[in-house]
């Protein structure tokens, strides 16, 4: 290969990665600056406590943390999730390799007789030909960014099954914490249950007895075993309840879960409060959000490959190498080779179908815009929604337990005027009804402060490291899917 030749190929190469890209510029937020302030948003921020990167910061149940941890190496759906990750970057990889040119080593021998009446010397003859030779077969110079815009579009969308990776970690997390939550809060309701039970039974015998020594009437006996089967099917509901609850939480653990394992009893400080920030860290923090940017990103690239397709497309063969009659003369001097054979095609008609691809790229970007706007008003949404059950839940459990200590009060009351024989045994049995429902009610409210601080953690995209975002293989891209792409040439 000569130097005319090499000096061509270097050009060339020094021509690629021109690109066709429009410059990015991430969608302005359709979203209030700041989230909601005042009235049930009044204590929203306050008693918070910044929480580290780290979910085990925001859950103070040892056994959670435990059953948290085992999920995040068990859980088939993150392993779904890790596999795809790695199969998109295995296509970026792919991809990439289109930029640089594919050279390979070829050996060939081979040995042929001809016939007499072949050779035009009237004697049969034997042949031999030897060859070895290292080249490139049909390089393309990326003189327009057609397959660096191929390129970057893989990367991006690699990029953006990393996040959705985070995402499904995210919701693994609250999933786990929100049925484990909901397993305990069942335990309750179901010790709640056996608890009044037990008193109604109680209750119902002493009325049997009374009614034998002409104290109470048959009516009193009838409404005290009502009492007592409503209790017993509440017992039968929360024992199917909990089996299931541990069912459930044994498929997201990915292993079976340990019924007796110690626990704290659901109270307001088993989660942590983490500030909501401000409505622009959303576009940092949220895992979904950074995967539609990055597929909004790629769609913009693509536009830059359905650009490059209205120009010239140049390929290269070359290779070098030695051919002989004999294997032993192969590398010899004077049996050296070179072929050096460029090819441009120069798109003339196509019926429109270029220009269709790069009308179809450009509304494919302006569907990925209105989808990534979406997802910011859908994270807004969420947001606000967690930080006003923030509030009105403490003002419920409050009312609540007030409630719990008044029906306690007049259960008490009632109990007393009917052991003294002041009051009938119905008004002792409402008594009873009114306290075990309070009771019941506070843990299904308790219970309910408890997952929307889970699921407001999730909507803040949970507090995750933002800078973990990962490397591409052979390259490096930026932490963070806010760049400028915009090179032209």
């Amino acid at each position: 290969m000569n130097k005319w030749t090499l000096t061509s190929v270097g050009v060339a190469w020094m021509l690629g990665g021109c690109s066709l890209i429009p410059e990015y510029q991430r969608p302005a937020a359709p979203t209030p600056a700041q989230y909601p302030q005042g009235g049930v948003y009044s204590l929203a921020q306050a008693d918070t406590v910044a929480v580290k990167p780290d979910w085990q910061q925001l859950f103070h149940d040892p056994a959670l943390q435990q059953l948290i941890g085992t999920a995040l190496v068990n859980n088939r759906d993150l392993r779904v999730a890790a596999l795809n990750v790695e199969a998109f970057q295995a296509q970026y990889r792919i991809q990439r390799a289109d930029l640089f040119p594919a050279v390979s080593a070829t050996g060939a021998g081979k040995r042929q007789k001809l016939p007499a009446d072949v050779t035009g010397t009237g004697k049969s003859a034997i042949t031999s030909n030897y060859s070895a030779t290292l080249g490139l077969s049909a390089y393309e110079l990326d003189l327009f960014g057609r397959v660096r815009s191929l390129s970057e579009q893989a990367m991006l969308t690699y990029l953006g099954t990393e996040e959705a990776r985070r995402s499904t970690q995210l919701s693994l997390v609250a999933n786990v914490a929100n049925a484990y939550l909901t397993w305990r809060a069942d335990q309750e309701l179901l010790a709640l249950a056996q608890q009044t039970l037990k008193a109604n039974d109680h209750s119902w015998q002493l009325t049997s007895r009374s009614k034998s020594a002409g104290k109470a009437s048959a009516l009193e006996v009838v409404q005290a075993r009502t009492a007592v089967e409503s209790t017993r099917a509440s017992v039968a509901r929360y024992e199917r309840q909990v089996a299931q609850d541990l069912n459930n939480l044994a498929l997201l653990v990915g292993g079976p879960v340990d019924e007796h394992l110690p626990s704290r009893p659901l109270a307001d400080d088993l989660v942590a409060r983490v500030p909501a920030g401000l409505p622009s860290d959303l576009l940092q923090r949220r895992p979904d959000i950074l995967q539609a940017e990055y597929q909004l990103q790629a769609a913009n690239a693509n536009i830059g490959a359905a650009r490059a397709a209205f120009f010239p497309s140049v390929t290269l063969t070359a290779n070098a190498g030695s051919t002989s009659t004999e294997l032993s003369g192969l590398f010899k001097g004077g049996t050296g080779t070179w072929t050096f054979q460029p090819q441009i095609n120069l798109p003339i008609f196509n019926a429109g179908s270029l220009r269709a691809s790069l009308d179809y790229a450009k509304l494919q970007k302006d569907i990925t815009v209105a989808q990534y706007e979406k997802s910011i008003q859908t994270a807004f949404q969420e947001v606000a929604d967690g930080l006003a059950a923030r509030q009105t839940f403490n003002d419920q459990l409050q009312a609540q337990r007030d409630f719990v200590a008044a029906n306690q009060a007049y259960y008490d009351l009632a109990q007393h005027r009917y052991r003294s024989g002041v009051d009938s045994n119905l008004t002792f049995l409402d008594a009873q009804r009114s306290l075990f429902s309070s009771q019941q009610a506070l843990i299904v409210d308790r219970l309910a402060q408890l997952v929307a601080e889970v699921n407001l953690y999730t909507a803040l995209g949970g507090a995750w490291n933002v800078n973990s975002t990962p490397t591409a293989a052979a390259g490096t891209p930026p932490a963070s899917p806010v760049r400028n792409e915009g090179k032209t040439g």
